[in-house]
């Protein structure tokens, strides 16, 4: 029997402390073009503000649910059938900016968000149900690798390499914390880079981005635009910043920098220490997600916790990576922090479910005892 224990505290409060930064940086980045497009200065905060306050709320609701309600077949294949409704009804709108993620009705909703958490909680149930399994490919590997087809599917189309990106190597994860043999996984990651590669070649406007990363000065006026002024944000903030609303990138010159950018922002206005500050929020989020992980006391609870987790922990690496010329430029948001109301809505209820997997948590736990060879339960109450 698992003891009852309170929500992680330190959990709760990291996300608090990024959505608040959130709200600062939103506004810091956005006011300029908020003023220009809507006469407002404050458009941009006010819609993030709304959206962190429904996702406040749906972040309380979800702590209040025990977890393990998400296991039942009917919601799982529920959720599955509504996603991939919203997936395909996206294409039914028009493009902005030349894609077609977002369902606008009043307000703007982008189902590949919600896309990520359902297949987290699908493949955990399944994982729970066939952990034994794993290495079977009829009864593990073919479903999971089926349900992961149907929604990058969806969602490449629109067209949206990034978050596809995300939901495979979530996935990819969690298979693999199962217990998924090495060679598996190799063969995994040889086919997720030639499948990422062949889809960056076969067309123009990625190939150029692809090019634009190995030499971004080379087209500083095109295709390296965004990232040669998000290194020169990044250069220009030096160890301590330029001081709150006082960076001079983000009036015109780094594009959108409310959204995927916003991390330049940050290191241009609060420095090497302020985008360091915000980096360890990341990664106390990371290590606090695989402890609730850890000491969860089912093997659903655990894969659930890990997928979460790795959602917000891998996102942030991509986005970061993408902002510091580590990666090819794709759209990915900084959990919590970009601008958006999907992703933030989506990604604090995410938390509420993990922080009430957390409440159940347990003292010890074995319930990934059986995955890794070699684990031992000593190392896991490390």
């Amino acid at each position: 029997m698992a003891r009852t224990l309170k929500s992680d505290k330190t959990l709760f409060l990291l996300t608090m402390l990024l959505v608040g930064a959130s709200l600062v940086m939103v506004y810091s980045a956005s006011w300029l073009q908020a003023l220009n497009k809507y006469n407002s200065r404050y458009y941009f905060l006010y819609r993030q503000a709304i959206y962190a306050g429904i996702g406040l709320a749906g972040m309380f609701v979800a702590m209040r649910i025990d977890y393990r309600e998400y296991r039942r077949p009917a919601l799982i294949w529920s959720m599955l059938g509504f996603t991939a409704i919203l997936l395909v009804a996206v294409f039914f709108f028009g493009a902005v900016n030349g894609a077609r993620r977002w369902i606008t009705v009043g307000v703007s909703v982008q189902p590949s968000e919600l896309a990520k958490l359902v297949a987290v909680i699908f493949t955990a149930a399944l994982l729970e149900r066939r952990m034994q399994y794993v290495n079977e490919f009829a009864r593990v590997l073919l479903p999971i690798g089926l349900m992961c087809l149907a929604l990058v599917g969806l969602i490449l189309p629109e067209p949206d390499l990034g978050t596809a990106a995300v939901l495979v190597l979530v996935v990819t994860a969690m298979v693999f914390a199962a217990g998924l043999q090495y060679r598996y996984l190799f063969v995994s990651l040889v086919l997720m880079f030639s499948g990422t590669m062949a889809l960056i070649l076969s067309s123009d406007f990625r190939r150029k981005r692809f090019l634009s990363f190995l030499d971004p000065w080379s087209d500083a006026r095109g295709a390296g635009y965004q990232v040669t002024q998000s290194m020169l944000a990044i250069g220009s903030g030096g160890l301590f910043g330029t001081g709150l609303m006082q960076g001079i990138q983000k009036l015109y010159y780094l594009p959108e920098p409310h959204t995927d950018f916003i991390y330049s922002v940050v290191a241009e206005e609060f420095g090497l220490i302020g985008t360091t500050l915000m980096l360890l929020c990341f990664v106390a989020i990371t290590w606090r997600g695989l402890r609730v992980a850890l000491l969860a006391p089912d093997r659903f609870g655990s894969f659930l916790a890990l997928g979460i987790t790795m959602i917000v922990a891998i996102q942030a690496l991509m986005n970061i990576s993408v902002v510091t010329s580590l990666l090819p430029t794709k759209g990915i948001p900084l959990p919590f922090v970009s601008n958006g109301g999907s992703s933030l809505v989506i990604s604090m209820i995410s938390m509420g479910i993990l922080l009430n997997i957390s409440q159940h948590a347990s003292a010890t736990s074995r319930a990934f005892a059986p995955a890794r060879p070699g684990w031992t339960l000593d190392e896991q109450e490390a």
